[in-house]
Parts: C-alpha cells; structure tokens; sequence
C-alpha cells in the first residue's frame, strides 16, 4: 500500500484495488458454492451406491422408516404442486418470484445509472431491497431443490445457475462491507420463464401466444445479458493487462451498442477496448445474427398474422356469404375455389369466409390474397362460440364442411366433422348445413342432431354411397359418369373446347340439371304425358318429380308409371340450359299457350284461370304402396269426377294398370327364385360363408364366369374399409330382375376381403379370388377377358410422403389390364378387315373397358397417350368415363349449395334406392335381413333403372330412314315408357376400336346413327336389349329419306 500526501490519490488507490479484489473474491465464492455443490452431491451418490453394495454383499437389511418415507413423499408432492402454480400458495409464489426478480433487475438498472465503480458501501439504500429479494429468491431455491427428483440436474439447470452468482454474492458483501454489481445482470435470465409463468396462470393459451412469449423472452433476456456482460468487462478492464485499459461506459451504453451490433448497423460511436470484451463480440456478432434473421421476422410475421386472421367479419347490406370450415389446406380449398367461382357458374354474388384451425402457410396466404376480391380467412374453430360470432355465423346464407377425404381415419374424420356440426347447430338452428362423410355408416347420426332439417336445405355428401354407386353403375352402364359429371357439374365450355378434339365431346355441356316448380295446368296429368308436352312444346326434358308429404317426407318418382299424377305445385327435375328455359315450365297456361309454337315465347300470362283452380281445389291424400323406405308411389284419392263416384286409391290403381297400354316386352320372372331383403330394396340370399364364395384356382379358366364383373381392390389387414356394400347395393338393387344381375368377382387379398365380406355376405351372386391386378395371370383367373367391366378400387390412404404416388398400384394395374387386352386381341386383326357376313360395316373390336378410382385427379394425365401408330391397333387416348376421382364429389358440393335437391337426385339415381330409414337399420344391424314374402313389394320394386340400349342389333333396319332424336324420344317414351336423356356415340364409324363420346341431351333435330347407343331410364318389368320397335313405328309413320313426311306435332294437336 503506497502512502500519498494527497488524500484523493490515497483514496483512488484504494478504490482502485478494492475492486480488483473485490470481484476475485465475489467470484471465487460464486464458483466454489457451484463446483462445491456439485462435488458434494457426487459425493453423497457415491457413499448411497457404496452402502447399498455392502449391504446386499453382507446380507443385512436397512431399517424401514415407513411413516416418515410417507411424510417425505406428501410434503414432496405438495411442494412440486405448489412451485408449478396448481395450488392458490404456488400462484402466489410464482408471481412474487417473477415480481421480486424484475425488482432486482430494475436496482441493477438504477445503480449501474448512479455510480461509476462496481464496488458499492453499504450506505446505498438500495441494497437493503435487493437483500430482502435475494432472501426470497434462497427460499424459493431450497423448495425448488427438495422438489427435484433428479438433484444434480437441478444443480446444472439455468435457473440454478443464475441463484448461485447472485444470491451468493449478496452473502458475502456483509462479511467484506461491500456490494458488488458484477454479475447481477444474470437475473434478466429469469424472463425466460414469463412464457411458462404466463401458462401456468393461464393467461396464454393458444399456441400463437404461446409461441410469440417465448421468442420475445428470449429475445429480450439476451440482449440485456449481453450488455450487462459487456458492461462488467469494459468497465472492469483486462484482468492481465499491466496498463489498465477499462473504459467508462454505462449499462444503457452497452445496450445500445448490442443493438446496434446484432441488427448488423454497426455506427461505430461506442466500440468495445478490453480484449475480453472483443472476443465476446466475435461470438456475439454470429449467434446475433442467427438471432435476429430468425426471431425478429417471426414474431413479426406472428403479430401481422394475428391482427390479420384474429379479426371479425363485416356483413355487407344485400351481399351473401357462405363459412368454408373443416379440412382447411391448399388442396381443398384451391379445389373449391376453382368450382365455385367457376365460369360456368354465372356471375359471383357470394363471398366465401373460409375459417381454419391452424393458421395458413405462405401458399395457401397466396392462394387468399390472389382470390382476395371473393374470400377472406379467419382463423379460429366453430367448436368456439367466440369465433362463430367472429364469422357471423348467423347470418351466412350456408357452412359448407370439406372433409379430409384421405385421412388414414376415416371414423375420426367423420366424426370430428358430425361435432362441428352439433355446435353450429346448437347456436344457430337456422342456419343451413352441407356435410361431407366418407363412410355411409356415419350418416344416421346427423338425422339425430338436434335442429338438423333436411327441408332447410342440411345436406350430407357421402364419398363412399356416391363414389361407389356410381362406379357400380358404370360397370351396368358405361360412361354414365361422363355424363352425369356433364349435367350435374359446372364447367367451362371453352376450356373443354380446348381439351377435347372431337366436337361431340362438348355437346350438351351447356345443359344442366335444374329444378322448378310446374304450373297448375299440369294437374292431373301423367308424368308420360307431361315429359313430352315439355319436350315438344316447351323445348325441356323432364327427368323426375318430387311429391311432398308432411308425414312421410319427400319422395323423388323418376320416370313414374302412367297411374302417377301430378297435383298442386309439383316440383320437377328438368335438363335444361338456363333458368330462363326453366320458367317456361312454370308459366304454361293451356288456354294461353296452346297456339304458341316457338318456346321463347312463352312466358308468365296474366290468366285468372290458374287462380281459380288453386283456389277450388280440395286437400290431396295419398296412399304410398310398397316398403315405407322406398320411393313412394301416390295416387289422388279424392272424388273421381269423371266417373261420378268415390273410388279408393287401390282400386284406381288396378283399373289404370289393366286399362294401360302395355309394352312390346314385358319380363316375366319367377317370384319362387327370386327373394328380396324385408324392405324390398334389394335382392337377398342366405349368409354365403367365405370359403364358400373364394374361388379355387385351376389351370383353365372359369367357364361360368361371362359377362360378369371383375372388382380388383388394393388394401390390406391394417387399411381402412372402402365400403364395398356402396358399390354393392346398386348392382343387387330390387329393380333389376333376378336374371339381370351380373356375376361380381372381388380380385385381392384375402386378409383385408375378409373384413369386407361380413357387410355383404346376404347378396347373391358375389365370388373371392385371391391375387392382385398386377399380376396377369391372376387376371386371366378372374376372366379378364370375358368381363363386361373392370373396376379398380383402392383402400390406400395418402402417406407422408408425394402425395401423387398414393394412385400407383391403380395406374399401373390400370394398364396392365390394358396391355392384357392388346395383347389377347392382337391376333385377331385379320378378322377386323373387309366385309364381315356380306355387310360393309366394320364389326368393332371392343376393350375391356376399365374405370379407375383416383385419389389424386391430376393423376389421370398418366393415361393419357398419344397415337404413334396409324393402324386400328395403335394405341390411342382413353375416352372420359374411364377414370372416377373424388374431384367429381367435391364440385357436387357447390352444386348442392345452389340447389339441395339435385344432390337428392343423384342420390336417387346411384345408390339403388336406399332411403335414411334403411341407412340407420344397417347401422344398427351391419346386414340385410330377408323378407317372407314377397307380394308386397311391388311398389318398391316398380322404379327405373339406368342402362344403356342400343338403336338396333341390325344396321339393315334402319337403311333408308333419317332418324332424328326426338322421334327416338317420343315413341320410346309413348310405346315402352323408356326415358332417352343422353347418346353414348362411336367416334370415328370407320375405326374398328369402340372408342365412344357422350353427348348429353341432343337436341331435337339431332340425327342419329345406327350405332349409337341410348342413356336411357327404363321401367322395372320392361326387358329391352334395344329400340328396334320404336324404329319400326318410325319406319311406317314418320320420314323417310327419300321422302319426307312430317309428323312433328301428332302429340300436340
């Protein structure tokens, strides 16, 4: 110690070297507490490990303290629920500790402000507060310590770590009578546990929120670390260095050059001198870096996000809106923009608030932005009541809930979706639901949702009843998905113009299925009667009507036998092209309009006489026949005015049935073979064992198998059920006859048929056979060949992995089954060429034809091949129809909301007849139950079916005769009942490959050819293979090409 006359260097002096000491010995404490600590619980572990060896060496046995291990575990337990905060003491405890540690750091704050040397006395008044918290903190370190299971893990945890170098220190400055700041800056560690405090109190519970406290806490805690840090070392100086270099800086000071120097700025007015300081900053400048490029624009990203997706929508006086919620990604909701803002759709008067769970990634925010002028995202779950008044749920015209089509869950899937259901219902009875459903099993719970109302317009669009139905119904009628897709859905003509080089392929893709309520003049009137005054005179074709019941719900009559009538405000199912053509069937007035020939000109008249009608007339009863679950037959049974008696509806019946004109073949079929299940849906037979329906395989070929069809399917033991009953009941619906139903062969594993098998052990006519598509000589087993359809189905969910590779067993048995053909048709070109039993025509050499489920739509441009070879073998394009994928089902979800009761008649038309009543019998009873008789079953049998009938089995018949498609129409309707409502036409005439396009609805004049085929509905008993009797009624009555005679209006006058 050097003496100095002056007494300001005797003070410096010792000042200065009372710091270097100071902090030696505040750090050398800190440090021997930590290492100590460590030591000594090694220590103890050491001696347990040794005790425990000797006693289990020696035989003895440690005395048992059971009560005080008991107290021991209850106090321990009771400590842990109170630091985690699940007790009202440990809320407390934790506030005062994330309290008392923000009072310490503000004091740290104060006196780095204050004073300029690191070394305070005691007279700082502040140092009695920071004391008291120091106290506080001890306590809560020795209940954190008997807390923790693990001792030396707690020791080294961060938390720990910061106790050690700041209560510690506080200790020793009353034994040397000073306080030092130097390491007090590590209490801003602490704000790394504000995200858990903040959970533990509840206060955050999303996982946004969640997300933005911790990067903010981190954040935060390490840029006031860092400048504590640099402000202990710069102010101290180079602890080795001879010459002292410390420089005066004060903590906000070194803040702002941490700032500066972690947003990469770097104004260079504050710089660091010491060495220890530089060596810091090297590492500091890369993990700030780090820090900053990946912390700062996420919590901006979050807090734009936030404010953006959080917000409430805003109801637009006379502007409707639909909510989109459920499965919220790119795939679903690019693919129901595109349908719904589609050209074909008419203009767009309806604003789509989509509301998502999860918040959107940058493609799906791009594909909103792009689309921004039609929809709006809020993110948020209408399980919540806050986000269903968020979205005005009340107000929306429709929530309309997508479904993850391929989740490896369907049951959950489905079911999650059924409760989304449940809470807008529970809010908001009004408001109209649209459902999808991948299992048909799942269906009979929402009838029972409370306020769930068909008549509002609720509606579920099961994948699997109408997938399937109308894959079976393809293999009966081939290319009825190209149509169908052309009259239910959307789309626009001049991109099909674009995609399809034969002009046919875009013929009547303009006309749609519609709705409209008929006028009153066609009371009375038979369903016969009224489809061709539509068709001739109003230029509409008339596919079904509706009758409403308010005991029995509505039915959909499809093409009805003559003995049904149409009463007040019926509503029909028509093709047309716009709804300005619709109202023609709304507007006709027979006294009116009888003389008008053109159809434009009929429009709304201001004629009293429908009023006076509406007004006489009495309530209409009806009397359903059949099966309650069936489509219902109604007959008027008010007074018979023509006759002047009462008559009851039965016995009008059996007079309209004897008194009707029959047609030219009518099936006659033995009631002893046939049986049908207790609703007289469907055809029934005894539970078939399955070892009874596997095939076993031989050498040759199955010589009972023809015309049959062959369902090859890819699943497995642990794949999810396809619902092979959907695609099932249509082909074994009662409205065939017994000698109609086609052979059904299943084509796959065993393991995953067998689980299948127990839902449609009751219908007949269904066989096993072990193999895979893949594989051509199992094809070959199944009689590949001799099959009228092919049908690939897959079980296979979407994996993790590209999602467009979830369709390569479907692509490539798809092609396999092509090549196979090609293959067993090479030899027979020869036989193709020249004239063939004196006839020019050529005789066509028919595919196997093949439709393909496809999870992925744009998979089907792997099909697609061009012609290389000019010959009549060379391979060329599939023809549409050939490839089904789910995009089909999700535009009929648009279509739906427009009109709900298209949906019903497509369910009508694909499904065979099943009804709600029969969908939750099978629920319950997972099978058909057979029926004792089956005289009552009439009604429910007398339906149309679907098919497909040929102009004629021979080109001869109709030489000289120019046919035109209303003749067709007319006469087919008059004579056979049989409804045309679409062409299923050859291509090319001159190519021996059948290669057809479909043309739904042609017009009137269209000519036909003697090749075409007919979409055709046709009565239950009416046995027709084709038309050969209309054309000869033609032949006789109508035109020739040689000479023409006009028959146009025989029905009319």
């Amino acid at each position: 110690m050097y003496y100095h006359e002056e007494n300001g260097s005797w003070d410096e002096e010792i000042g200065s070297h009372c710091t270097e000491y100071v902090q030696l010995a505040f750090m050398s404490s800190c440090l021997s507490i930590f290492v100590g600590g460590i030591l000594l619980i090694l220590m103890v572990r050491v001696i347990e490990y040794t005790l425990k060896s000797l006693l289990k060496l020696t035989g003895l046995k440690t005395r048992r303290m059971p009560r005080l291990n008991l107290w021991k575990r209850h106090f321990q337990v009771w400590v842990v629920r109170m630091i985690s905060a699940q007790t009202v003491v440990g809320r407390i405890l934790v506030i005062l500790v994330f309290l008392f540690s923000i009072g310490s750091l503000i004091i740290y704050f104060i006196n780095c402000q204050s004073v300029k040397q690191f070394c305070l006395s005691f007279e700082d008044q502040t140092v009695f507060v920071d004391l008291f918290f120091n106290l506080f903190f001890l306590f809560y370190f020795g209940l954190r310590f008997f807390a923790a299971s693990d001792k030396l893990a707690f020791w080294v945890e961060l938390n720990s770590i910061v106790d050690f170098f700041t209560i510690t220190p506080v200790c020793v400055s009353f034994y040397l009578g000073r306080n030092w700041l130097g390491l007090r800056f590590l209490r801003a560690l602490r704000l790394m546990e504000l995200p858990k405090i903040l959970q533990f109190l509840q206060i955050t519970t999303t996982a946004t929120a969640i997300k933005l406290s911790k990067l903010l806490a981190v954040s935060v805690s390490t840029c006031l670390t860092a400048a504590g840090f640099l402000h202990w070392i710069e102010n101290s100086g180079d602890p080795w260095a001879y010459n002292k270099n410390p420089q005066s800086l004060t903590y906000f000071d070194c803040l702002y050059m941490i700032m500066v120097t972690m947003s990469t700025v770097g104004y260079g007015d504050v710089v660091v001198k010491t060495s220890l300081g530089r060596s810091f900053i090297l590492f500091f400048i890369i993990a700030g870096l780090i820090l900053f490029a990946n912390l700062v624009p996420e919590m901006v990203d979050i807090v734009g996000s936030t404010k953006l997706h959080k917000g409430s929508y805003m109801v637009v006086k006379g502007r409707k809106f639909i909510v989109v919620c459920g499965n919220i990604t790119l795939n679903s909701v690019t693919t129901f923009l595109r349908d719904f803002l589609s050209p074909g759709s008419g203009q767009v008067e309806t604003e789509i608030v989509f509301l998502g769970e999860n918040d959107p990634g940058l493609e799906l925010e791009t594909i909103f932005r792009c689309y921004a002028a039609y929809s709006t995202f809020f993110q948020g779950s209408v399980m919540k009541t806050e986000d269903l008044q968020r979205v005005k749920m009340e107000n929306a015209d429709a929530c309309l809930i997508l479904a993850d089509t391929c989740s490896p869950n369907p049951y959950i899937e489905d079911t999650t979706n059924i409760m989304r259901v449940l809470s807008i219902k529970n809010h908001f009875p009004n408001t109209k639901v649209i459902l999808q459903i991948i299992q048909s099993s799942n269906k009979v719970y929402l009838p029972k949702l409370p306020n769930w109302d068909w008549r509002r317009g609720d509606s579920i669009i099961c994948f699997a009843e109408l997938k399937l139905g109308l894959i079976a119904q393809s293999c009966v009628v081939p290319g009825l998905t190209t149509l169908l897709t052309s009259l239910f859905i959307r789309e626009d003509s001049k991109k099909l113009m674009n995609l399809n080089k034969h002009l046919l392929e875009i013929e009547g893709q303009d006309y749609k299925v519609m709705t409209q309520l008929l006028s009153n003049d066609f009371i009375d009137m038979s369903f016969k009667d009224v489809a061709k005054l539509c068709f001739l005179k109003l230029d509409l074709m008339l596919l079904a009507i509706e009758f409403r019941s308010d005991m029995q719900g509505n039915s959909i009559l499809i093409n009805p036998p003559s003995m049904i009538k149409l009463h007040f405000d019926t509503m029909g199912f028509f093709i047309a092209k716009s709804t300005v053509q619709l109202n023609r069937a709304r507007f006709y007035c027979r006294q009116c309009h009888s003389d008008i020939m053109n159809p434009e000109l009929i429009v709304k008249c201001r004629c009293k006489t429908k009023a006076m009608r509406k007004a006489s007339r009495s309530p209409s009863g009806f009397v359903y026949l059949g099966s309650t679950i069936s489509s219902k037959l109604f007959i008027d049974t008010e007074l018979d005015k023509h006759i002047g008696k009462a008559v009851t509806a039965m016995a009008r019946l059996s007079k309209r049935i004897q008194c009707a004109p029959k047609p030219s073949e009518i099936l006659e079929e033995d009631p002893g073979k046939t049986t049908l299940d207790s609703s007289g849906m469907f055809h029934w037979c005894e539970a078939v064992p399955f070892e009874k329906a596997l095939l076993k395989r031989r050498k040759g070929p199955f010589s009972v198998l023809r015309d049959h069809i062959v369902v090859c399917v890819f699943g497995d033991a642990t794949s999810s059920l396809i619902g092979l009953r959907n695609f099932v009941m249509p082909l074994r619906a009662s409205n065939f006859t017994f000698s109609e139903l086609k052979d059904i062969v299943f084509l796959g594993s065993l393991d995953y048929l067998h689980r299948e098998w127990e839902f449609i052990h009751n219908f007949p006519k269904l066989f096993l056979l072990r193999g895979s598509a893949l594989s051509c000589a199992d094809l070959k087993a199944a009689n590949i060949q001799y099959c009228s359809m092919c049908a690939v189905l897959s079980a296979h969910a979407r994996g993790p992995g590209d999602q467009t590779l979830v369709d390569t067993k479907s692509i490539l048995a798809t092609l396999n089954i092509r090549s196979l053909h090609f293959k067993a048709n090479s030899s027979l070109a020869e036989l193709h060429t020249g004239s063939i039993a004196g006839r020019s025509m050529p005789i066509l050499s028919k595919r196997t034809p093949i439709i393909t489920e496809l999870k992925i739509a744009s998979n089907a441009q792997l099909f697609e091949q061009s012609s290389t070879n000019e010959s009549v073998y060379g391979m060329q394009q599939l023809s549409r129809g050939t490839v089904f994928s789910d995009s089909f089902l999700d535009a009929i979800m648009c279509t739906t909301y427009r009109n709900h009761h298209v949906l019903a008649l497509l369910q009508s038309l694909v499904t065979g007849g099943t009804s709600p009543e029969l969908e939750e019998y099978l629920a319950e009873e997972a099978s058909l139950s057979g029926s004792t008789s089956n005289m009552m079953h009439f009604g429910s049998r007398n339906r149309c079916k679907l098919a497909l009938v040929a102009l004629t089995d021979s080109p001869s018949a109709t030489d000289g005769l120019l046919l035109f498609f209303g003749d067709i129409y007319n006469l087919a309707l008059e004579l056979l009942g049989i409804l045309c409502f679409g062409l299923y036409r050859q291509k090319d005439e001159n190519s021996l490959i059948e290669n057809r396009c479909v043309i739904a609805r042609p017009p009137t004049n269209f000519e036909i050819y003697a090749s075409d085929q007919f979409f055709c509905l046709v009565p239950f008993n009416t046995l027709v293979n084709d038309l050969t009797a209309v054309i000869k009624s033609i032949r006789s009555t109508v035109r020739r090409k040689d000479a023409l005679v006009t028959a146009d209006h025989m029905f009319l006058s």
